[in-house]
């Protein structure tokens, strides 16, 4: 688009189906690859990716062009389609329904990056329904606790 100049970063957050232990760091750092190539064809600059077994984190700029909606289905399905073909689990992977995406601004892109950076070490002191919990009160977002992921048992 002519003339149009923008900035908006978005804090997206998506887990696995049913919240399964399924991403191993065996193979981690090729599907985070794997993902920043898909943003990257979209015309999308990724900032940081992170996570643990059962999410991911990716702190992305994206352009008025394409709708974060749109960005995230992209995401998630080719993702979910390469590593199906890759052949790293003995069944099928799939991304749970819905996602997360939180704005911030051009002064808080250190931190959130650090923040997506450190999931690891995150993890150990809070869950993922915690963090997510919190990062729903924080942007003031409304919910009820029983439609935000099929929770595994």
């Amino acid at each position: 688009m002519a003339d149009t100049y923008s900035q908006i970063y978005v804090h997206l957050v998506f887990s696995v189906k049913g919240r399964q232990s399924l991403i191993q760091d065996a193979w981690k750092d090729r599907l985070y690859k794997y993902i920043c190539g898909i943003a990257i064809g979209k015309g999308q600059k990724v900032y940081a990716i992170g996570g643990v077994a059962d999410h991911i984190h990716i702190l992305v700029s994206v352009k008025p062009s394409i709708s974060v909606s749109e960005l995230v289905r992209d995401l998630k399905s080719s993702s979910s389609k390469w590593l199906n073909e890759q052949g790293f689990l003995k069944g099928k992977f799939e991304w749970q329904n819905g996602f997360g995406a939180f704005t911030c601004g051009h002064s808080q892109l250190t931190s959130v990056i650090a923040y997506v950076n450190n999931q690891e070490m995150h993890h150990k002191k809070e869950t993922f329904k915690e963090e997510y919990i919190k990062l729903l009160h924080e942007f003031e977002i409304e919910f009820k606790e029983q439609f935000l992921f099929d929770w595994m048992l």
